[in-house]
């Protein structure tokens, strides 16, 4: 049975995969994708905007910092997971994928991870914005550019959303903030 599922699944994957690369052909759509691939590779864009925060924002240097640390840790560990489980990229010779890549692993997906880490953790620090729109669009880039299974994107995302809920700083209620005076 268990064999059986994990075939439907890797199919569907597939399915989703070829859905998607189908209908993302427009040049903008292309160049959207590879400018979010190269703002999050190594999670760099969200270390700088991390390093930023935590230089420019005395007063909430520490929340600023933790935070940082987590989209670091969750890059990190995600490049840990992927050492492990070893799936190779899409290589679909009809799909070719549309950007190139640090390395030919695959599960799961870092620029996810990296992302959805930042924009959980960086929530409260910054304005209030649909962060989860934010990391669903560099979900879906990843996919885009065919450089990543949809169960790719969905695990990185997952592993980001937990690390990032590690680092997160809670802002203070009103009645925290009273009880504090």
């Amino acid at each position: 049975m268990g064999h059986g599922l994990t075939a439907r699944a890797l199919r569907a994957d597939l399915a989703v995969y070829r859905a998607v690369r189908g209908q993302a052909v427009h040049p903008s759509v292309v160049r959207g994708a590879l400018g979010l691939s190269h703002f999050g590779e190594h999670a760099m864009g969200w270390i700088c905007i991390g390093a930023a925060g935590t230089v420019l924002d005395g007063r909430r240097r520490q929340q600023w910092a933790r935070a940082t640390a987590a989209v670091v840790l969750a890059h990190g560990g995600n490049i840990a997971v992927k050492r492990v489980v070893r799936r190779p990229r899409p290589d679909l010779p009809d799909l070719p994928a549309r950007g190139r890549t640090p390395s030919k692993l695959s599960f799961p997906s870092a620029h996810s991870a990296s992302t959805f880490a930042a924009v959980t953790a960086f929530a409260p620090l910054l304005p209030r914005v649909p962060w989860r729109l934010v990391g669903a669009t560099m979900a879906l880039s990843r996919v885009v550019l065919g450089v990543h299974y949809p169960s790719d994107v969905l695990a990185g995302a997952a592993l980001g959303v937990a690390v990032g809920s590690a680092g997160r700083t809670r802002t203070a209620g009103p009645a925290a903030t009273s009880a504090a005076t």
